[in-house]
């Protein structure tokens, strides 16, 4: 079913409430500092890290398995050592996640239906 304007408020209130602790779990364990954490209800992307280091998340990761948003904010949060998906960026995400693979796919194959329902409403 098609998400609704309320739903997706509170998507956005439930992912204020558990990803800035989960960013601040998984940066403590990779030594990395950041900026501002914002929730938004974003068409394109999970996730996004500024050059100042500041991160944003989609609210529609609270509709997924909790290991692919660990994913996403270890994915996030790389990108504060490496600003790029090189071999080097890759390498620190399977550092702190050696099971990344796992999740990737799970998005890859799942999170398009995810926005559809977004964009249905």
């Amino acid at each position: 079913p098609a998400l609704t304007n309320a739903d997706i408020e509170k998507l956005c209130q439930k992912a204020l409430s558990v990803i800035p602790d989960k960013v601040k779990y998984y940066a403590e364990i990779m030594g990395v500092t950041y900026g501002r954490i914002t929730i938004r209800n974003q068409k394109t992307r999970w996730g996004s890290c500024s050059s100042k280091g500041n991160l944003n998340f989609n609210c529609l990761l609270m509709l997924m398995p909790d290991k692919v948003l660990d994913y996403v904010v270890v994915h996030e949060l790389c990108h504060l050592k490496q600003m790029n998906h090189s071999k080097k960026f890759w390498k620190e995400v399977e550092r702190y996640m050696p099971d990344y693979p796992n999740y990737k796919k799970w998005l890859n194959e799942n999170g398009g239906a995810l926005i559809e329902r977004m964009l249905r409403r």
